[in-house]
Order: C-alpha cells, then structure tokens, then sequence
C-alpha cells in the first residue's frame, strides 16, 4: 500500500488555525465563490420570484377589497342621502297638512309601532325560549362529556376503563353509591 497515510502519522503542526494558514486562501476562496453564486442562482430564480409572486397575490387582494370596500361606502352614502331627501320631504308635506290630518296619521302610525313591537316582542320571546333550549341541551352533554373525558383519563393513565359507578361518584353524582 504505498502511497497511502496512515492515522498513526502526525501531521507537522506550526500551532496555527489551518483556515488562517496562507496556503489554503485560494481553496477557500474558490469554494467561497461558487458558495455565493449558488445561493445568488437559488435566491434569484426560486426563491425571490415566490416571495414576489406571494406579495404581488397580497396586493391585489387588498386592492380588490379596498376597491369593494369603498364600492359599498359609495352605496350606503346614496342611501343616506337618499333616505335624508326622503325624510325632508316628509317633514315638507307634513307641515302642509292640516291639523286634523295629523292627528289621524299619528294614531294610524302608532297603531303601526303597536304591531310592529308587538310582532318584535313575539319574536323576541321566541329567540329567548330558542337559546333557553339550546343552552339547557347544551348544559345536559356537560355530564356526559366530563364522563367520557375522565374516563379515557383514568383509562390512559392506569391502562383500565374505571367503573361506571366509580366513575359517577368521582364527578360527585349523589344517585350512585360505592360499594
């Protein structure tokens, strides 16, 4: 085996670091150059386009929904507008009418705000009792939940199913007794 070291030898020292060792700056200076062009090549022609590509996509969706956003800002101005023109030309006719006609149009319009709470009322209460019911549904599954959660618990920590009648004194429901 001529020609091959082996680990036995020592290499002469000098007692300097060998990247700080003259000889090898061209090495490292080649291996530094084509370090830095691939990473240039890669960064350039992957990387950066994506992120571009990812910013440009951004953009546009904020430009879209400003753009939607200030469509809908024009829209309810018209129907501000539109409403105040409306509600001044109500107040206009309304002081033209004689008395007696605002009396008859105050009674007929309070008729109407009766109908109208009353039909809100309605509504009110039946939203009420829908919450009330799903609550009291919801707040019936908690026992149920908190079982099968301590159960699998228990399960996972000793590796044995706790008993059902355990497992319903341990929540502390008064109706099971431990024997």
């Amino acid at each position: 085996m001529a020609g091959l070291t082996t680990y036995t030898e020592k290499p002469e020292t000098t007692g300097v670091f060998p990247p700080f060792q003259s000889e090898h700056y061209p090495s490292q200076l080649v291996w530094l150059t084509i370090s830095f062009v691939l990473l240039y090549v890669l960064m350039s022609k992957i990387a950066l386009p994506r992120i571009a590509g990812i910013l440009a996509e951004r953009s546009r969706l904020i430009g879209d929904d400003l753009a939607a956003a200030e469509k809908l800002k024009e829209q309810s101005d018209a129907a501000r507008t539109a409403y105040e023109k409306a509600l001044a030309d109500a107040r206009t006719r309304a002081q033209g009418i004689a008395s007696s006609t605002r009396e008859q149009q105050a009674r007929a319009a309070e008729a109407a705000n009766k109908l109208l709470e009353a039909q809100l009322n309605e509504r009110l209460t039946a939203a009420e009792q829908s919450i009330a019911a799903s609550r009291a549904a919801a707040m019936g599954h908690v026992r149920a939940i908190a079982s099968d959660t301590a159960a699998a618990i228990v399960e996972r920590l000793i590796g044995k199913t706790p008993d059902e009648n355990e497992l319903a004194a341990a929540l502390g429901d008064g109706s099971s007794k431990v024997g």
